[in-house]
C-alpha cells in the first residue's frame, strides 16, 4: 500500500505578515458561523495587515490606527474561535486542548506557555467542568494568534498531522518486529539496556510533534555527538580553521581504525580520530569543566531546553575500555593533527564526557530538528547555530554519518543522518523534521536495526529521498515517463 498522495507537505514557509489577511478571507469563505462576524467588521486587506503594529501604551492617547488594529485582531480571534468551535457558542476547555494536540502541538510547547498557562488559572478557579467561550478563548489565545492560526489553518509543514501519525505509528510497529542485532558489550554500562527497548520520536520545523514507543528512557548520544560538536566547531571558527584540521571524505574504513588521509589528517569529523581532533577545537585554552558546559549548554538549547543529561557511569566505562580510543589519540599526536598547545590526553577526556552525554528520543528528536531548520530551534525560535555550520553538517552526516553503511544509507534513504552504537539514530529531513530512533540492539556495523529499518520505511512511503523531486521534474519534462519504474 503506498501512503505518498494521502499527505501534503507545505514547503513554502508562510510568512506571519500574511496570516491575518488569510486567516479573515479563508474563514470568511468556509464558516458559516463567521461570516456575519466577518462581513460586519473584518473585511481586511493584504495591506491591512502588513502595517500592523504594536498597541499603544496606556498612557497615550488612543490613536484611529491603534483602535483599527485593535479591532482586526479581536475580530481574529473570534474567527478563529468559531472555525476550532465549528459554529457553537462555547466548548469543554479539554476539547479545545484536544484541538490543539491534533495539530501536533503539544501543551508544553514553549511558545503555548501563556495560553496553557491562562487555561489551568481557569481550572482552578472553576468548580466544575470549564467552557471555553469567546471571552476566555480571548484571554488564553490573544498572545498565539499567529500560531494558532497556522495550526488551525493547516498551515504547517504537515497539514494533515493525524493522517501522517497514523503512518508513523505503523511504520513503528513493523519496526518493531525487527530481533536482529545485539546489545553493544565493549562499553560495559551499555549493556544493561533491554533490547525491547524501541521509541521513535519526531519533530517539524514548526513544532509538531509525536512519540511512539520508549521516547522519555535517557540513552546516551555516543557517536550522534559527532554531528554536534564539528557543528559547534565550525560555528565558533569557521569551515575553513576546521578542517584545516580534519577532512570530508569517507575513509572506508570501521569508524574507528587507526588511519589517516594522504595529508595526515582524519579523514572526516565522523569518525573517531576526526571526532578527537575537533574536540580539541572546541573552546580552546578554557579548562575542562568549561568546555564541557559550553557544550551542554548548545544541546540544551538545540533541544529547546527538554532532556540533556550525562551519565558518569558511561563516561567512566569508555575511558575504562577505550584503548583504541587511546592507541587513535597517540597516533594523531605522532603525526601532529591537533592545534598547537592542545593536549591530548585532555582532548580524549572530552571526547568520551561528550558521547556520555544524554538525551531522551524526545529530546533527540528537537535536536534534529534544529538541524533541519536551519539552525533555529523550532520549539523556541532562537537561532541556535549558523547556516554554514548545519550545512556543513547535513553534507558530512549525508557522506559519513552511517559507519561503514553510509553509502548504502545514502543510497536507499537518501537523508542526513548519524547513529551511534547505543542504538540511537539522528535523522535530518530537510526543511521538514528531525527524527530520532532508539533501539539498544545494533547489526555488526555499529548502526540500530529497528532505526534502519524504521528509515527505510519511511522513505519507502513518502517523497523524503533527496532525489525523490528530481523523478517528479524528468516526468513533468517528459510526458512518456508515466511512472517512476520507467526512469
Amino acid at each position: 500500500m503506498r501512503y505518498k498522495k494521502m499527505i501534503s507537505f507545505r514547503t513554502l514557509r508562510l510568512p506571519n505578515v500574511g496570516v491575518i489577511g488569510l486567516l479573515a478571507k479563508d474563514v470568511a469563505k468556509s464558516s458559516p458561523a463567521c461570516q456575519n462576524v466577518a462581513r460586519r467588521s473584518f473585511n481586511l486587506t493584504f495591506n491591512a495587515a502588513r502595517e500592523f503594529t504594536a498597541p499603544a501604551s496606556v498612557d497615550k492617547p488612543k490613536s484611529k490606527t491603534n483602535m483599527t488594529n485593535k479591532s482586526i485582531f479581536s475580530g481574529l480571534e473570534d474567527m478563529l474561535f468559531y472555525t476550532i468551535t465549528e459554529g457553537a457558542e462555547k466548548i469543554p476547555v479539554s476539547n479545545f486542548i484536544a484541538a490543539v494536540k491534533n495539530t501536533g502541538l503539544l501543551t508544553s510547547d514553549p511558545r503555548l506557555r501563556d495560553c496553557m498557562e491562562k487555561i489551568r488559572e481557569a481550572i482552578r478557579e472553576s468548580a466544575g467542568e470549564v467552557m471555553m467561550d469567546r471571552e476566555l478563548f480571548r484571554k488564553c489565545a490573544g498572545g498565539n494568534i499567529v500560531l494558532l492560526s497556522l495550526a488551525f489553518r493547516r498551515k504547517f509543514i504537515i497539514p494533515e498531522f493525524e493522517a501522517f501519525v497514523g503512518i508513523i505509528n505503523h511504520i513503528y510497529h513493523t519496526s518493531k518486529l525487527q530481533h536482529d542485532g545485539h546489545v553493544t558489550k565493549y562499553i560495559p554500562h551499555l549493556t544493561k539496556f533491554s533490547p525491547d527497548l524501541w521509541g521513535v520520536s519526531l519533530c517539524t520545523v514548526d513544532g509538531q510533534r509525536h512519540s511512539m514507543g520508549d521516547t522519555k528512557v535517557p540513552f546516551c548520544l555516543q557517536s550522534c555527538v559527532k554531528p554536534l560538536e564539528y557543528a559547534i566547531a565550525v560555528h565558533e571558527h569557521g569551515t575553513e580553521k576546521v578542517h584545516h584540521y580534519v577532512g570530508k571524505e569517507p575513509s572506508g574504513f570501521k569508524f574507528n581504525k587507526l588511519s589517516l588521509d594522504e595529508d595526515d589528517k582524519p579523514h572526516n569529523p565522523m569518525v573517531n580520530a576526526g571526532a578527537i581532533v575537533i574536540s580539541s577545537l572546541i573552546k580552546p585554552g578554557v579548562n575542562k569543566a568549561e568546555k564541557f558546559d559550553y557544550v551542554m549548554e548548545f544541546v540544551k538549547k538545540m533541544t529547546g531546553r527538554e532532556y540533556v543529561g550525562f551519565s558518569n557511569a558511561t563516561f567512566q566505562s569508555e575511558k575504562e575500555t577505550g584503548d583504541r580510543n587511546y592507541a587513535i589519540g597517540y597516533y594523531l599526536k605522532e603525526k601532529k593533527c591537533f592545534p598547537d598547545g592542545a593536549d591530548m590526553i585532555d582532548a580524549l577526556d572530552f571526547y568520551f564526557q561528550l558521547c556520555s552525554i544524554e538525551v531522551t528520543c524526545e529530546s533527540g528528536s528537537v535536536m534534529a530538528a534544529t538541524l533541519a531548520n536551519g539552525g533555529i530551534c523550532p520549539i523556541t525560535g532562537e537561532r541556535v547555530l549558523s547556516t554554514e555550520a548545519v550545512r556543513n553538517t547535513l553534507s558530512l552526516m549525508h557522506s559519513c554519518g552511517m559507519y561503514d553503511y553510509s553509502g548504502q544509507f545514502a543510497f536507499h534513504v537518501g537523508l542526513p543522518a548519524k547513529s551511534g552504537v547505543s542504538g540511537a539514530v539522528l535523522l535530518v529531513v530537510p526543511n521538514v523534521m528531525g527524527i530520532m530512533c532508539w533501539s539498544p540492539p545494533v547489526d555488526k556495523i555499529g548502526n540500530s536495526v529497528r532505526g534502519i529499518h524504521f528509515c527505510q520505511e519511511l522513505v519507502s512511503l513518502f517523497n523524503f529521498h533527496n532525489y525523490d523531486n528530481l523523478r517528479h521534474f524528468l516526468k513533468k519534462q517528459d510526458p512518456r515517463r508515466q511512472s517512476g519504474d520507467d526512469m
